[in-house]
């Protein structure tokens, strides 16, 4: 699971925290609570039955889908809401999951501050599956610099350059073309756009460029219809994810 989704929590100590929170729970047996897991930026969210708790790990019954992605990330975002008993987030690290039984088992939960649920849009993954393109020209001043796209929104996207950055800088203005072949007909659609440079990260082999889009309506339209076409095609791959 990426930290970006959320915070750790420390109140005492990491062990002091999870005997505690161990302690919560063992109250809690029957209760339901909300999970929530992220499968290619789209969050996964169904509630999950406390059956038991012993040895410090908690037994949970849940959904199949959820059991999918837990498999997948080996952490469990615990929710807090008007309806949930836990008072604030947890997260939890997975001892034992089986999805075709629908049960998990967590041990060494911390405190958490969940920020994923902050965001103002839907976020999907490209990941280049089915040979796909998800191609990016950024015209940044007199030069043009190529990139792939790893997530987009209604508000921005993530781009990985992979030759040199060139002008690129935060707090750059620039002007995009997207290059995003659509899942139901396999065609190249491409979408100007116009963005502002928030964020560089420099990791190896590739830098990811963070860009923020400014507010366009036929851009906002053609993007909102292809993140969720995007959007099926991901759930439709979770349904029929093995694991």
């Amino acid at each position: 699971m990426d930290f970006s989704y959320y915070d750790n929590v420390v109140r005492g100590s990491e062990r002091e925290d999870n005997l505690l929170i161990i302690q919560f729970l063992k109250g809690m047996v029957g209760e339901t609570f909300s999970f929530l897991n992220y499968y290619k930026e789209i969050p996964v969210s169904y509630d999950a039955r406390l059956v038991s708790v012993d040895n410090e790990m908690a037994e949970f019954e849940v959904h199949e889908y959820q059991a999918k992605v837990i498999t997948l990330e080996k952490k469990v975002l615990i929710r807090s809401h008007e309806k949930s008993p836990v008072p604030e987030d947890l997260v939890g690290e997975v001892f034992y999951v089986n999805a075709s039984r629908k049960k998990v088992i967590l041990s060494r939960f911390r405190y958490a501050k969940i920020r994923s649920d902050l965001r103002r849009f839907v976020r999907v993954c490209l990941d280049g599956q089915h040979g796909r393109r998800s191609d990016a020209d950024i015209y940044c001043d007199s030069e043009i610099v190529p990139a792939t796209v790893r997530d987009i929104s209604l508000g921005g996207v993530a781009l990985q350059v992979h030759g040199e950055l060139g002008p690129l800088k935060s707090g750059k203005e620039v002007n995009l073309i997207l290059k995003l072949e659509a899942p139901d007909d396999l065609s190249v659609r491409e979408i100007g756009v116009t963005a502002t440079v928030v964020k560089i990260v420099e990791t190896t082999p590739s830098v990811t460029c963070f860009l923020e889009f400014h507010s366009e309506r036929h851009s906002q339209q053609s993007l909102a219809y292809y993140i969720n076409q995007r959007q099926v095609e991901i759930i439709r791959e979770l349904k029929e994810l093995t694991v």
